[in-house]
C-alpha cells in the first residue's frame, strides 16, 4: 500500500508516478536521497498493478522460490535442501544452445540461510551442472574482508585455505553438500580465471575505500539492498551475463519498525532506478536488457501491536488477502516491451515470470511440457 497502491502518497518516486508522501513522519524517518533525475521507470516499460502471490505460504523463501522455479510450492518446500522444481538458472543453462557457462547465469543475494540453495535444484534431470554463480556481496567482498584475507603475495598457511573458501564460495555454492544433490556448481578452468581476476579487483577495490560509498549517497546511507544492487552493476559491467537475478531484503523489517520499512522501500527504489541507468550507460547492454521487478509477496493489511518512534504500527505477511497482492514492472527497449502501460486489471501472478524469462531468452518452447505445464504463463501483454 505505501508503494504501488499509495495509500500514504508514493514512497517509489524512481519508480512509479505519483506525488510523495504527504505524511510528516514518514518524511521525517527518511534518509537522504538525491533527487529523481528523468521519468519514474514505469514509463520504460509496463507496470502490472494488480499481480498477485496466489499460493503457497506467504513466507520469504516460498516466494523467493516461486519466482525463481515458477511453481507454487506449497506442499515440499524445505528450507533446508534446494528446491524440487527446476529453476530458471537450470532451465537457461540446459535449454539455450549452445549451452552457456555458469559465468552468464548469476544469483545475487542479501541474506545467507536457504538463499544460496536457490541456484539449482534437486531434480534429477537438472541440478548442480545447470545452476548459477552465487556471491552474498556484504559477506563476500568487503573492507573487512579484504582485512581477513590480507595480501594475496605474502599468505599464510591459514590464509590459503581462506582463499580456497572463496573459490568454493563461486564454484562450489558455499561447499554446501545437500541430501541426494551435487555439491554445486562448477566452473570451467577458463571461467575460474576470470571469476578469480574479478575477486582480486573486487577486493583492492574494497582496500581503497571504493566501495565504502559507490553512490555518492553517504556512507550511512548504503545499506545491503543498494550494496547488492551495486555488485549486480558490477557483474554486469565485467561479464554481461544473459541471466542475474538479484534479491533485496531490507524492507524485512516491517514487525518491528514501520518508518524503517518505508525508509528501506525508499532505498530499494533507488537503487533499482541506479541499476536501469547503469544498464542504459553500459555498451552490450543499452537496448538489449529486459529488466522484470517483483516483490515476492505483499504484507497484511492490518497492523500488529509493535509501534515504532513515529507512532506508527508495524506489519506482518501472515496470509491475508493483502499479503498476496504484489506488482510486476517489465522494463525493455521500445521496440520490445510496451512503453508507459499500466494494467490495472488482476492479471498474472508469481508463476508468470518464469515463463516470461524463458521466452523472452528464447527457450521456453524447449522447456520439456511436464515442466512448462506447471508454471504460468509469458506476460505476453507487455511486449510488443
Amino acid at each position: 500500500m505505501e508503494s504501488i497502491q499509495q495509500a500514504d502518497g508514493n514512497l517509489m518516486r524512481y519508480t512509479l508516478s505519483g506525488s510523495q508522501p504527504i505524511s510528516a513522519d514518514i518524511i521525517g524517518g527518511m534518509s537522504p536521497l538525491p533527487a529523481p533525475s528523468g521519468l519514474p521507470l514505469q514509463n520504460y516499460g509496463t507496470l502490472f498493478k494488480q499481480f498477485r502471490y496466489n499460493n503457497g505460504p506467504t513466507g520469504h523463501v516460498s516466494g523467493h522460490h516461486t519466482a525463481m522455479t515458477g511453481v507454487y510450492n506449497a506442499n515440499d518446500l524445505n528450507i533446508n535442501l534446494p528446491p524440487t522444481s527446476p529453476t530458471i538458472f537450470e532451465y537457461y543453462r540446459k535449454h539455450t544452445t549452445p549451452s552457456k557457462s555458469a559465468l552468464n547465469a548469476w544469483w545475487i543475494s542479501d541474506s545467507l540461510g536457504p538463499y544460496p540453495a536457490l541456484n539449482f535444484s534437486s531434480d534429477s534431470n537438472y541440478g548442480a551442472l545447470y545452476g548459477a554463480n552465487y556471491i552474498q556481496p556484504a559477506t563476500l567482498i568487503s573492507q573487512s574482508g579484504y582485512n581477513e584475507l590480507g595480501n594475496p603475495k605474502t599468505f599464510t598457511a591459514a590464509q590459503k585455505t581462506a582463499v580456497k573458501g572463496i573459490r568454493t564460495i563461486l564454484d562450489k555454492n558455499f561447499g554446501h553438500s545437500y541430501k541426494g544433490g551435487d555439491a554445486g556448481v562448477v566452473n570451467n578452468e577458463t571461467d575460474m580465471a576470470l571469476l578469480e581476476t574479478y575477486i582480486s579487483s573486487s577486493f583492492s577495490d574494497a582496500a581503497n575505500g571504493l566501495y565504502n560509498d559507490p553512490w555518492g549517497v553517504g556512507a550511512s546511507v548504503m545499506n545491503n539492498d543498494m550494496f547488492n544492487l551495486f555488485v549486480a552493476e558490477k557483474v554486469l559491467q565485467q561479464f554481461k551475463p544473459e541471466l542475474l537475478v538479484v534479491n533485496m531484503q531490507g524492507i524485512d523489517v516491517c514487525h518491528a519498525n514501520f518508518t524503517q520499512y518505508c525508509n528501506n522501500i525508499r532505498k530499494a527504489d533507488y537503487a533499482l532506478a541506479h541499476l536501469w541507468n547503469t544498464i542504459q550507460n553500459t555498451p552490450g547492454l543499452v537496448n538489449d536488457t529486459v529488466l522484470i521487478a517483483v516483490p515476492e509477496h505483499g504484507r497484511n493489511a492490518t497492523p500488529n501491536t509493535v509501534m515504532d518512534t513515529y507512532g506508527r504500527y508495524a506489519l506482518d505477511h501472515t496470509g491475508d488477502a493483502m499479503s498476496r497482492e504484489i506488482f510486476c514492472l517489465v522494463l525493455g527497449p521500445a521496440g520490445v516491451v510496451k512503453q508507459n502501460q499500466v494494467v490495472t486489471s488482476i492479471s498474472g501472478e508469481s508463476i508468470d515470470v518464469v515463463p516470461t524469462i524463458a521466452d523472452v531468452l528464447g527457450f521456453y518452447n524447449d522447456i520439456p511440457s511436464y515442466y512448462r505445464g506447471r508454471m504460468g504463463s509469458p506476460l505476453a501483454q507487455a511486449f510488443i
